[in-house]
């Protein structure tokens, strides 16, 4: 499914953060990720405010040539033509600049791989569903005799909500239902699978998101990104409970109870190492682990979760912090930075697109906004000294909390930096002649 996590480094075939690079055997889905414009819409996805501004320098540079020749032709003028000429052939750059990289955002991000051959670009979103299912199930059928891990990140429930005709309509909530539904149908296809080759009880099946809802996805009065019920906030903020909480279910008939609810705070980052004890082997022990097995949660034999603080991040800003008091049970949890919501009152970031985790679009809360989440999980009202007397008790022991985590974290080369997120033609995976990137496995074009 969904990789996201870049192919290469230095060259277009070096494939240094391809997944055969990162302990995977096999790889079949999309190196980059869904976007709107992997289906053609005119409604861009890929830094469409960024886009707005390059073609808006565009227009303005295009307005400057077409008056200047008008005003020469005119004799309004003195100018030059050597001057015009300049101006016309840098607007000209400037545009085949931006535009190679966001103009052909279909041929270059929309891309299928099977291990590191590219087998559609562009890819064909209605024969996706079809294709990512067939793969999962005869990598189980080829390894059902021995332990195997298989990881599926589906392309559903994310815009733009490819959904196929069999499932168009079948919701009352619209195309995001649909696409729901037909999630929810590609997940029993695989659970049946297990069942047929008879490995439930042998199988641990974890079922999570990677985020909540994506509220500024919408067209017209249709929401597009899904909802986030009570909790406030959605995809792409750091530490509103709407963009973190997602569903976790786990199934494992041979050793887990069925219909067992948990309601104790974890993390996805707790796969790596319950994943490391299932299998046998030992995390790393020279580094900090962030996560924690779920194993002793799941089983019984520890009532609480391992992670009495999560700190929670946009890009490499804290922007929140939970906290499981182990002896009250409480959660509290503090909010250092907020998303400066566009309109003020619409919780969530409408202007932008998305929103931003630094600068003029976050609010920095000194003391920090505190919410007991027991009793408070919609973060709705804010703590403060006069209405909580353990207020400043709590702020403090997160405060140190944040230090000691400070201490942990070892610096690292800046992943989203300007010149990390500009397209760089030489490292454009292709299956042809660059820039000539079109192929079908199918039909070998």
């Amino acid at each position: 499914g969904k990789w996201h996590m870049g192919v290469n480094c230095k060259t277009r075939h070096d494939h240094c953060h391809h997944p055969l690079n990162h302990g995977f055997d096999y790889f079949y889905g999309m190196p980059f990720t869904l976007l709107n414009e992997c289906q053609g819409t005119d409604d861009p996805e890929l830094a469409k405010s960024l886009q707005d501004t390059y073609w808006f320098y565009t227009e303005m540079i295009i307005l400057a040539v077409f008056t200047l020749v008008i005003g020469k032709l005119a004799n309004l003028f003195p100018v030059k033509w050597k001057i015009i000429i300049c101006l016309a052939i840098c607007g000209f750059l400037h545009f085949i600049s931006w535009f190679s990289s966001y103009g052909f955002t279909k041929y270059w991000n929309c891309i299928l791989m099977r291990n590191h051959d590219i087998t559609e670009q562009p890819m064909n979103l209605q024969k996706t569903t079809s294709n990512m299912l067939k793969e999962a199930i005869t990598f189980i059928e080829r390894n059902k005799h021995r332990p195997f891990l298989l990881f599926v990140s589906l392309l559903h429930v994310h815009t733009p909500l490819v959904t196929t005709e069999k499932f168009q309509g079948r919701s009352r909530h619209g195309l995001y239902g649909d696409n729901v539904e037909e999630m929810d149908w590609m997940v029993g296809k695989l659970l049946a699978v297990i069942d047929k080759e008879d490995l439930k009880n042998t199988t641990f099946i974890y079922f999570a998101s990677d985020h909540g809802g994506f509220l500024e996805a919408h067209r017209g009065n249709s929401q597009l990104g899904g909802w986030n019920g009570i909790y406030k906030g959605g995809k792409g903020m750091g530490g509103w409970e709407g963009g973190i909480r997602v569903p976790g279910i786990i199934r494992w008939p041979g050793v887990l109870p069925a219909g067992t609810v948990i309601d104790e705070p974890t993390s996805l980052m707790d796969i790596y190492p319950t994943l490391v004890q299932l299998a046998g082997g030992a995390v790393p022990q020279d580094r900090v682990m962030d996560g924690h097995t779920l194993l002793p949660l799941l089983r019984g034999t520890e009532q609480h979760s391992r992670h009495e603080f999560l700190f929670h991040y946009c890009g490499v800003f804290l922007h929140a912090v939970r906290w499981h008091q182990k002896d009250s049970g409480t959660i509290w949890k503090a909010h250092y930075a907020t998303p400066v919501f566009q309109p003020e009152a619409s919780g969530a970031c409408f202007r932008r697109g998305i929103c931003q985790c630094f600068g003029d679009g976050v609010t920095h809360h000194d003391p920090p906004l505190l919410f007991n989440l027991s009793q408070d999980p919609s973060e709705a009202n804010p703590l403060s000294a006069d209405t909580e007397p353990l207020f400043d008790t709590v702020v403090r022991r997160m405060r140190r909390a944040v230090e000691e985590h400070h201490k942990t974290l070892t610096p690292v080369p800046q992943q989203l930096s300007p010149y990390n997120n500009i397209w760089k033609p030489w490292l454009q995976p292709c299956c042809g002649m660059f820039p000539f990137c079109w192929c079908n496995e199918n039909n070998k074009t």
